[in-house]
């Protein structure tokens, strides 16, 4: 695509060469950030291109492994990744978003939506596998920051915060057996450390595991002839049960790479296929636990939409994942004094309406612009914080009440047994609607999004710098 204008599309805007040196007081700020999963490797690049260049990531697996499964990135993110120049590296192993489709369990066709460029944004949605652009990030931070700068094998084990607001972090080191602690102060600490994140729960002691909704999810990829999968995105399903199905790569060979995630009630006595599930705590927040796809495929039979049939997609993946459906209660504070959360440290939600790793890559340019703009980094945290907060909770709470797909519940509750007109069932206006209220929610409009992206800090930061306030 042909990206917009400078200032985006720039890897390292030129009017930020030296906001991290600059800042009276602070002189050159050293900022940790604990975890290297997509929050964490955004906010590393996104911190580099607004000047600040001692920037360490810490990540507890010690070596990244192409592990995973597929997730849509909304425009608004994509804007976010390209003003940091990774368009096209990611584009050259994803794919754009073209069309999204809502079904009901009998096939009947609830509504279809243009994405991306098809419906009137400056910058495409992409379906794209974790791993890809996990890889992506990982090979630009340490082109750009050095290869010092991920740190793997490391993980945080306790937050502190000093009587200055400075972190006092515990660090562990592990390497096979060898193990060792060291015990560190950096000016800044950013918990990028995911749903069970270890910052935030030294920042909440009180709070616990993350709340299970009584949904299981499966997930996987498959690769599959291209002629068998359509071109489209779906989610697919009644008020029990739902299926979400697209490609996340182009064809190679005539075969493409196809991104499945499932969701059903967890069985709480035996029906003879699975039996009782048993929920452990370390589910909870457990993406990876590995299951055969037997386990869940029966409830999924005649499952065919627009000639894509879901149990032939769930037939040819090499492995399935399985866990509880969980997220995060919002909380009323991100941020004690230099320590602030990201992703889904902050606010981990209900996979739905591909916000995860969206709101992750948008909080990672916030941070970076509320610190370039702020000699304070306490100010700096504090302000992101009432930038990004309000936002993440409200879509938090919109994810609970099912976002946009609760269009799928509204036609089974009222034609329970399938239709012929789904207008009959709710009216185009309704339909539309739904909507625009949770892209509005969210800040992902086309109208928003298109106004560029609010964290280009270039003009706000040479207004702020060099002068007392």
């Amino acid at each position: 695509m042909t990206s917009p204008p400078p200032p985006y599309g720039t890897p390292r805007g030129s009017a930020l060469p030296d906001a991290g040196r600059d800042l009276p007081g602070t002189g050159l700020l050293h900022i940790v950030v604990a975890g290297g999963g997509i929050a964490g490797l955004t906010a590393a690049l996104a911190l580099h291109a607004a000047g600040f260049d001692r920037v360490t990531v810490v990540e507890s697996v010690r070596e990244s492994r192409p592990v995973g499964t597929g997730l849509n990135l909304m425009p608004n993110a994509v804007r976010e990744l390209d003003a940091l120049g990774l368009l096209p590296r990611l584009e050259a192993g994803a794919l754009r978003t073209g069309e999204l489709r809502y079904y009901h369990r009998s096939g009947g066709l609830i509504s279809r939506e243009p994405r991306g460029l098809g419906a009137g944004y400056r910058w495409p949605q992409l379906s794209v596998h974790r791993a890809h652009l996990q890889a992506v990030l990982a090979a630009a931070v340490r082109e750009r920051l050095g290869a010092a700068a991920l740190v793997t094998g490391v993980r945080v084990t306790g937050v502190e915060t000093l009587p200055d607001g400075r972190p006092r972090i515990q660090l562990e080191h592990r390497d096979d057996a060898r193990r060792g602690r060291a015990s560190l102060e950096p000016d800044v600490l950013v918990g990028a450390d995911g749903i069970r994140s270890t910052v935030r729960a030294a920042l909440n002691p009180a709070e616990g595991s993350p709340p299970w909704n009584g949904m299981l999810i499966w997930r996987g990829v498959s690769r599959m002839p291209a002629r068998a999968v359509g071109s489209f995105m779906f989610i697919a399903g009644d008020d029990r049960q739902k299926a979400v199905v697209y490609p996340i790569s182009r064809p190679s060979g005539g075969t493409v790479l196809v991104n499945w995630a499932l969701a059903r009630p967890a069985d709480t006595s035996s029906d003879g296929a699975r039996g009782a599930y048993e929920v452990r705590e370390e589910y909870l927040g457990d993406w990876n636990r590995s299951v055969p796809v037997e386990t869940f495929l029966h409830h999924y039979v005649g499952w065919e939409f627009d000639g894509v049939s879901v149990p032939d997609v769930l037939r040819a993946a090499p492995a399935a994942h399985e866990y509880p459906m969980v997220d995060r209660e919002p909380l009323d504070r991100w941020t004690h004094g230099r320590t602030t959360l990201v992703g889904d440290a902050a606010h981990a939600m209900y996979p739905i309406g591909s916000n995860g790793a969206t709101q992750s890559v948008v909080d990672a340019r916030a941070l970076a612009h509320a610190l370039a703009r702020h000699r304070d980094p306490a100010e700096a945290l504090a302000a992101y914080e009432r930038d990004r907060r309000p936002a993440t909770t409200a879509l938090q709470l919109a994810n609970r009440r099912l976002g946009p797909e609760v269009v799928i519940n509204l036609a089974h509750e009222r034609a329970p047994e399938g239709f012929t007109d789904i207008h009959e069932v709710i009216p185009a206006e309704e339909l539309a609607s739904i909507t625009a209220r949770y892209a509005a929610t969210g800040a992902f409009d086309p109208a928003t999004v298109n106004e560029g992206s609010p964290y280009e800090a270039g003009a706000a930061v040479g207004r702020t710098l060099g002068a007392p306030r």
